[in-house]
């Protein structure tokens, strides 16, 4: 029983960023700039769990260990890889992009053994490779995307499961200060807030909300808040269980966000996105947690 409960956190989890890939692609695809949505979705977070530590009545570290790990968790936890994603949201369906996310363990475990908190095992490299043959089967044959003249998006889409990994490994081995994972998530959203404000008005990509909202606005809205509450827990689970198996959340998040994305945004895929799904879920499962390696 000690082992089913992780997964049923992933699961969880793995529905809720699933559904934010096609809120994404909404977003994007109707015009907006990747650093107004990120800034929204900063700034969101900021109102939703600053209320909460203002009704606990809960102050905010500003302990030096503490600040490291907001400005951390901000850049390589937020504004590197969402940039990423959101660029190449513009150019990839959902299901390509739910299908990349699944590469996060794939960089977690090698970024994992240059940390020196975790070990070397054949199976998990094995799955290494299966997860980069999914990328390629995305990439080589011209039937596999629905437009292959977009296959340069795919690097800029990768960027984001390597930070995620590597941000999963440094709380891992580093911790989160004297923060919990709320308090984490809220530091780094304030200083989020003020990186990316000034940069997207400086580049004319202001989200503004006093306007007639579109479907757009709502994707931002609610993608945001969800985004909040699943990678508050994220943290969380990153603590109680390690970065190599929290991980895995990305093999929920890639057959929610492709069942998500057929269902809200009608696609329909190729049999090589489908060979390259298989080829992700077997690379996942071989890139297991340690207590599960023989």
């Amino acid at each position: 029983m000690a082992l089913i409960w992780p997964y049923l956190v992933l699961i969880i989890l793995g529905c809720g960023w699933g559904l934010t890939i096609p809120l994404t692609v909404i977003s994007v695809k109707t015009g907006f700039g990747h650093l107004g949505i990120i800034f929204w979705q900063f700034f969101i977070i900021v109102v939703v769990f600053g209320l909460r530590q203002i009704f606990l009545n809960k102050k905010l570290s500003l302990a030096r260990s503490s600040l490291r790990v907001f400005c951390v968790i901000a850049f390589i936890g937020t504004i590197f890889p969402n940039s990423a994603s959101l660029i190449a949201a513009s150019y990839l369906p959902g299901g390509i992009l739910s299908i990349l996310i699944a590469t996060v363990p794939m960089f977690a475990f090698p970024i994992a053994l240059l940390f020196g908190i975790d070990k070397f095992g054949f199976l998990r490299l094995l799955g290494i490779i299966f997860g980069f043959l999914g990328v390629y089967l995305l990439i080589a044959p011209k039937a596999a995307l629905p437009d292959p003249s977009v296959a340069w998006v795919i690097p800029i889409a990768l960027i984001a499961p390597m930070f995620y990994g590597l941000e999963g490994n440094f709380v891992a081995k580093f911790g989160t200060g004297n923060s919990s994972p709320i308090e984490v998530l809220l530091g780094a959203s304030i200083i989020g807030c003020f990186v990316t404000f000034p940069l997207a008005l400086l580049s004319n990509q202001f989200v503004n909300p006093f306007v007639q909202w579109s479907s757009a606005h709502y994707a931002i809205l609610f993608s945001s808040v969800i985004h909040g509450v699943v990678y508050a827990t994220y943290v969380w689970l990153v603590t109680k269980v390690g970065s190599v198996f929290s991980a895995q959340v990305s093999y929920f998040v890639t057959l929610a966000g492709v069942l998500w994305s057929m269902l809200i945004l009608d696609e329909v895929h190729s049999k090589f996105i489908w060979m390259s799904l298989a080829c992700m879920i077997l690379g996942m499962a071989l890139v297991k947690p340690r207590s599960q390696q023989n």
